[in-house]
């Protein structure tokens, strides 16, 4: 447990940084009104949302690295399972991003975050699994090495 633990750590890195620099407000673009003022575009909320995720995410990664108990692991890994469908969520249909197919934030930000919300789900629902045989028994003498 303690590998899903430094995965969700990992992966919640990747969440957190990789829509910080691959947005278009990054990359210098916003929309321009037509009196001259600039908003940013979606992506630049998404950016701003993602470490919404990724802040938690390192932190459940953490708690499980250190944790032994079943129960817990069991809840931390449920929670990490939550944060990956967020992470899916926010480029798809929570904020979104940009409509132009060619903008980095298609490109880079939303399947980075598609993927990474997916590898943490599954990692989540592995520790699901593991956390309920090592709560059933069947790998007690795993529980104290882990």
């Amino acid at each position: 447990m303690k590998a899903i633990g430094i995965f969700f750590m990992l992966l919640a890195l990747a969440i957190g940084v990789v829509p910080q620099f691959t947005n278009c407000s990054a990359q210098g673009r916003a929309i321009e009104l037509p009196g001259g003022r600039t908003i940013p575009m979606k992506c630049h909320w998404t950016a701003m949302a993602a470490p919404a995720v990724a802040v938690p995410l390192l932190v459940v990664g953490g708690l499980m690295f250190f944790s032994r108990r079943r129960e817990t692991l069991w809840a931390l890994s449920l929670l990490g399972s939550v944060l990956g469908i967020f992470a899916i969520l926010l480029p798809t249909y929570l904020i979104g991003v940009c409509a132009s197919d060619e903008m980095l934030c298609n490109i880079a930000m939303k399947p980075t975050l598609i993927f990474g919300g997916a590898v943490t789900l599954g990692a989540g629902l592995v520790g699901l699994v593991l956390a309920g045989k090592i709560r059933s028994g069947l790998f007690t003498e795993a529980a104290g090495s882990d």
